[in-house]
């Protein structure tokens, strides 16, 4: 279940990493406020693997003790930056480069990411993919490749929006509306009925004069938060995850009440058969499926009604975020807490154990000796403008995931950072990224790159595919603006290897 992807491009002071998709160019230059929050985004992965959860990590720091706002490192994690362009999702292939240029927002759902749901920079509203159980909302069960308009939600400003493994949907409006449709088998549309939706309607059963601020959904199970502070959920219950206190379905919203009575809830979040709601003194309430010890109480049995979490006393919760079965909660001093499912590492734990209770999240906040030295400083605003803002977004991704996904030409920039910043390691990606992606029309500007940072073994693999497609190499435009001491040098080397021979 995700909620409606945003995209990290200004990080501000004091606020949330909030999301936005521009049709500009990023800026060249990115400027970081040092004492920006920490976003979690609840993300639950329909994959039973558990990959692992969606967390925005930006320059982070206590906000109550200015000796704690030195050195905690920015970082945007794996699945938000997956997001930062959409057309590198299969499934925005099928739209024309002027089409994604409008899109503001986006949320890509399904089995497989086999659907999506867009919204333009005029607030108009597409979907298009496979239309598994009606969850594109179309009016029919048909797929479709071609981008089609939900005009009853044209207009309407989405605010937030989640998504189950039906798939269902579940979206609020910047009113507060709240419309679903897809999958029902479970009632989890909260219509009263268990028939799909093939349209997306709204759902006011119980919401009546309720403005909903945030939506989330479980497999089968959706649930609301409203301004004023107040939980709904309906769907599947066969464990608890509704919180009536029984394990029959819920067609139609119903407040959770229980020890959340007389609480003010802040936050909400679903696993998969599993809820979570954050209250505003900081505490955290679970119930639902506990397998797993997803709940963090300590036992592994389901748990019927809300039940706070007793570990975290004296905790100041201030954002829960659930995987499939696996929960983190964010602290109110930038602390990361994790329990749950732990079969793939996504505790982040160091192995592979499940947790009971709320184990803290060691994140590795010192691993680039370039940015540890700049950013320990009382500086309010840094500006880094050495290289373009790809290359440092795909450096972020790098320091909080070990990988780099980049074509060839891009890699050059990030291996001239990782040269400056003496990353030995990613040096070596880079030059891995760059060998892979090699080609006739590029090998001339790869080549030169190696030369120009001393990369002697990619310089020695350029070169060779160079000779091994000279014939091709030496008519591309490349080869026809190579440096003139680069050119010399090359003709040199090739005729010692005999490249010129008849």
């Amino acid at each position: 279940m995700r909620n409606i992807c945003c995209l990290p491009i200004y990080f501000q002071k004091g606020a949330p990493a909030q999301i936005h998709m521009e049709d500009e160019p990023p800026p060249s230059r990115v400027s970081v406020k040092v004492r920006a929050w920490l976003r979690v985004e609840n993300s639950m992965h329909l994959d039973p693997r558990e990959r692992s959860i969606v967390i925005s990590l930006v320059h982070a720091s206590s906000f109550q003790d200015k000796q704690k706002t030195k050195t905690v490192l920015e970082a945007t994690l794996l699945s938000a930056l997956k997001m930062l362009d959409v057309g590198k999702w299969p499934i925005f292939s099928l739209c024309s480069q002027e089409e994604l240029k409008l899109i503001r927002q986006a949320c890509v759902f399904g089995s497989a990411g086999n659907e999506v749901l867009y919204v333009t920079e005029n607030d108009e509203v597409f979907v298009l993919g496979m239309n598994c159980s009606g969850c594109l909302g179309t009016g029919d069960i048909q797929s479709t490749i071609e981008p089609k308009r939900l005009d009853s939600l044209c207009g309407k400003k989405i605010a937030c929006l989640s998504y189950g493994s039906g798939p269902h949907v579940v979206l609020a409006t910047e009113e507060g509306e709240v419309y679903t449709w897809g999958h029902n088998a479970y009632s989890q549309l909260g219509n009263g009925t268990t028939n799909h939706g093939l349209v997306p309607c709204q759902v006011s059963t119980n919401l009546v004069n309720k403005k909903v601020i945030e939506v989330a959904c479980g497999s089968h199970h959706s649930m609301v938060l409203t301004s004023d502070g107040e939980v709904y959920t309906w769907g599947y219950n066969n464990s608890g995850q509704v919180g009536s206190g029984s394990t029959a379905n819920q067609p139609i919203p119903r407040r959770v009440t229980s020890c959340l009575q007389n609480k003010v809830v802040v936050n909400i979040a679903c696993g998969q058969m599993c809820s979570m709601a954050v209250v505003e003194n900081g505490e955290v309430y679970v119930w639902g499926y506990n397998g797993n010890g997803q709940l963090g109480l300590g036992s592994s049995g389901n748990q019927p009604t809300p039940c706070r979490i007793a570990a975290l006393q004296g905790i100041r919760v201030q954002r829960v975020a659930c995987g499939c079965a696996h929960t983190l909660v964010l602290t109110d001093e930038g602390q990361i807490y994790a329990w749950g499912a732990n079969s793939y590492g996504q505790l982040g734990t160091g192995n592979k154990s499940n947790q009971s209770y709320p184990t803290t999240v060691t994140v590795d906040k010192d691993r680039c000796e370039h940015f540890r030295s700049i950013l320990n400083n009382d500086d309010e605003i840094i500006e880094m403008s050495e290289f373009s803002y790809p290359v440092y977004r795909a450096f972020l991704e790098y320091l909080y995931t070990d990988s780099i996904r980049l074509p060839p030409e891009d890699a050059i920039g990030l291996l001239d950072l990782a040269t400056l910043y003496r990353e030995n390691r990613l040096r070596k990606l880079c030059q891995q990224t760059i060998k892979q992606g090699i080609c006739e029309e590029n090998a001339i500007a790869l080549l030169s790159a190696a030369v120009k940072y001393e990369a002697q073994d990619l310089e020695e693999f350029c070169f060779r595919f160079c000779i091994n497609h000279l014939t091709v190499v030496t008519q591309t435009q490349g080869f026809a603006e190579m440096d003139h001491d680069l050119l010399k040098n090359f003709i040199s080397k090739a005729s010692r290897v005999g490249a010129f021979r008849n």
